[in-house]
């Protein structure tokens, strides 16, 4: 049985429905994300779900006991679950041990004691109890945040773009820190967020939502690798589309050549596509048969993503080593490698 089960909820506010039709499930010990642009559905999605707003049609049920339908909202206190928002809600005039304890008041004083010392170390602040939040770093303040919201042992912890306040190195160190200590402390998760990176180094599953639907629930691999739709491809991960015409289920005659995939075309023999080009399909090669002028470099550290321009105008994206250090204007010869040729309906 899965721990929470959402089947065709709708909800939205007055007559706009902002959530359509929305399902999908989460088991027990998984961490999942909902990954769309602003406006999407995602917090609405997450509000519903934690019984902050009723649902329109559809229901929700977690671990098997319904929580939310039509004229039903089981109050968000005793859905068994955990919040971390955006900007902490930290209690000012509380210590950071405090703050933690402050959902255990009807847990025996030793037990509490026990918890919140657990949680310090676990979210590493085992130093900083006596302290107050206008101590703490932001990073830190988050932290705590999060032992709070484990605190009284949820089914279910919720994440409200959690991470968005803090710098990029950080957000990137607390979103893998996180899914360590909930995979630790066997509670499952649900991420909102509109970046996919915080998504990837979280999440089991990434559900990617439009206009209040999810148009694919899939891994993080299987969605940069395997976009479901034209707007996935776009969205997820960097990549430019190149025309391209069918020549059998998995060859496609383009301006790089013929090129062969493992995956199947749906489109007929002879229909006009666009092909998917990730900057990690086009490799560095001095022997390779593509030449291309550099028009753009971005140094990324150990990597440098470059844009290069092939001799029929088409623009395309490709990673090159970081000693590999080219100027603007360089002719560049490089090769494709890439087993996953993803291809959608040309555009006239």
């Amino acid at each position: 049985m899965p721990l929470l089960k959402v089947e065709n909820i709708s909800a939205g506010y007055g007559q706009e429905r902002v959530v359509d039709a929305l399902s999908f499930h989460i088991n027990r010990g998984e961490i999942v994300s909902l990954l769309g642009p602003s406006g999407c559905g995602k917090t609405t999605a997450l509000r519903a779900i934690a019984g902050f707003e009723p649902v329109i049609d559809g229901q929700i049920l977690i671990a098997g006991n319904l929580a939310s339908a039509p004229g039903v909202t089981v109050p968000p206190e005793r859905r068994s679950i955990g919040m971390v928002f955006q900007d902490y809600a930290l209690f000012p005039h509380l210590t950071i041990s405090e703050n933690i304890a402050f959902g255990l008041k009807k847990m025996p004083a030793v037990d509490r004691k026990v918890q919140v010392e657990h949680l310090l170390d676990a979210t590493g602040l085992r130093q900083m109890g006596d302290r107050y939040p206008h101590e703490l770093s932001g990073g830190q303040q988050q932290r705590v945040a999060l032992a709070r919201a484990l605190a009284p042992r949820p089914t279910l912890l919720l994440m409200d773009e959690p991470f968005s306040n803090l710098d990029i190195e950080l957000r990137e160190r607390l979103s893998t820190e996180v899914r360590d200590l909930l995979k630790a402390e066997g509670i499952s998760g649900i991420l909102v967020t509109h970046d996919q990176h915080e998504a990837f180094a979280v999440s089991d599953k990434v559900g990617v939502m439009r206009d209040g639907r999810i148009l694919q629930w899939d891994t993080p691999y299987n969605l940069y690798h395997e976009p479901d739709s034209r707007f996935v491809a776009d969205f997820i991960g960097q990549g430019r589309f190149i025309p391209g015409i069918v020549r059998s289920p998995e060859t496609f005659e383009t301006e790089l050549g013929l090129l062969r995939g493992n995956r199947c075309c749906t489109e007929a023999v002879g229909e006009k596509v666009e092909i998917l080009i990730r900057p990690d399909d086009l490799v560095p090669d001095e022997q390779g048969a593509i030449e291309a002028e550099v028009k753009d470099k971005a140094f990324k550290g150990a990597e440098i993503l470059y844009t290069l321009e092939l001799p029929t105008g088409t623009r395309l994206l490709s990673l090159f080593p970081s000693h590999h250090d080219h100027h603007l204007g360089d002719t560049v010869r490089v090769r494709m490698e890439a087993e996953h040729l993803i291809c959608f309906p040309g555009r006239d």
